[in-house]
């Protein structure tokens, strides 16, 4: 079955050569940096890549998802998942949470110009201590007249240091617990909010915040959606995202293989290219199969999720089964160099340590086996 028509394939091509005019040739410099320039993100915006499934009202091109998952499948084969994460931040998690709660004001403030690429955002849930435990999140939001006064931190923030506004999670009702947490849009200029930028092992094209907010005074505008349903949205927003990093999991073991391949094609050893050796051959064999293998479950999900099917379990096995492959493909290519692979003057290093967070971020490996096994065993079902 194809996923992909003309158009799509087209589609392709252009952000293709947008990338390796745009974006390729810099990564390592942003890498180096540790962040993109403001400029790309007005031509990211300028190109429609920000906006491809949103509403043609708010600057969006109102296009099936597959559009997404083609952006998502090239931005993982630049060799910069810190590039990848910080577009992927603002497009797929602040983006995505304005349109589906944001008010007609918000979406003006915030959508239209992020949409265009002349603001950027970031979400602000997870806090330390924390984690994947949403739940157990801290951070306040007291009532003070119409205002409300935010304490509180979050860390491990992509795009925390230098995004123009921030979706930020906190407990407006402690004593409900989950039921009792709200969602604020805020402005990075917000007295009382600071920000200090993390030290990563890998994604360095992307900053990465600890947040705090020492009595923040925002206004009531500020909420984001109803009082009180935040764990609603966040719960809601999950499968998504466990999809994107399914997405780029695959995609960036399908290009980590393809790297090793045409080393492997060149590099000779004992008179013969390592692709002629049996042992090598039969790894790279195992490996193409599992990608093609998780390449199709993958598609199909997207296809049911384009029909607004429930795939909450699914997305948790893709999320779990892809990002366990690309550390595997990662590792093994570098394995495939020998000592080159070790070398920063090599993509395959790099590949390496960006992969590893795949299992980390967006919900742990272990939480989503907690999922799939609540689900599978305990026929508990999650909105």
């Amino acid at each position: 079955m194809s996923y992909f028509t003309e158009e799509h394939n087209q589609f392709r091509q252009s952000l293709r050569d947008f990338l390796q005019k745009e974006v390729v040739p810099n990564v390592d410099e942003w890498e180096k940096v540790g962040n993109p320039p403001r400029d790309i993100w007005k031509k990211f915006g300028d190109m429609g890549y920000f906006g491809l499934r949103f509403s043609e009202k708010y600057g969006g091109l109102d296009l099936d998802f597959f559009y997404d998952v083609i952006l998502l499948e090239e931005l993982s084969k630049i060799n910069s998942a810190g590039t990848s994460a910080a577009i992927g931040a603002h497009t797929y998690l602040s983006l995505s949470h304005l349109n589906n709660a944001g008010s007609e004001e918000q979406k003006q403030q915030y959508l239209v110009p992020g949409i265009a690429g002349e603001l950027f955002g970031c979400l602000a849930i997870t806090e330390p201590g924390g984690g994947s435990d949403v739940a157990s999140m801290r951070t306040t939001a007291v009532k003070d007249g119409s205002d409300w006064i935010i304490n509180g931190s979050k860390t491990l923030i992509t795009n925390g240091v230098l995004s123009d506004y921030l979706i930020i999670s906190a407990k407006t009702e402690p004593e409900l617990k989950q039921a009792g947490i709200s969602m604020f849009v805020v402005d990075r200029n917000t007295k009382g909010l600071s920000a200090s930028r993390l030290d990563k092992l890998g994604w360095r094209a992307s900053d990465t915040a600890e947040l705090a907010f020492d009595d923040m005074r925002v206004p009531a505008s500020a909420l984001l959606g109803q009082e009180n349903q935040g764990f609603y949205y966040i719960m809601q927003h999950f499968a998504l995202e466990r999809l994107i990093m399914a997405i780029g999991g695959v995609a960036g073991s399908e290009y980590a293989l393809q790297y090793g391949l045409n080393y492997m094609r060149e590099r000779e050893a004992f008179g013969r290219p390592l692709t002629k050796f049996q042992e090598l051959r039969h790894r790279v064999a195992q490996l193409s199969a599992e990608i093609e293998q998780q390449k199709q479950f993958v598609y199909h999900l997207c296809d049911r999720f384009t029909k607004g099917e429930y795939i909450v379990k699914e997305a948790a096995m893709a999320k779990l089964l892809a990002t366990q492959l690309s550390d595997k493909v990662t590792f093994e290519v570098v394995q495939f160099l020998g000592g080159y692979g070790y070398m920063e003057d090599y993509q395959a290093a790099r590949m390496w340590r960006d992969s590893r967070l795949g299992q980390i971020g967006g919900g742990t490996s272990e939480i989503m086996k907690e999922i799939i096994a609540k689900m599978a065993i305990d026929e508990i079902k999650y909105s």
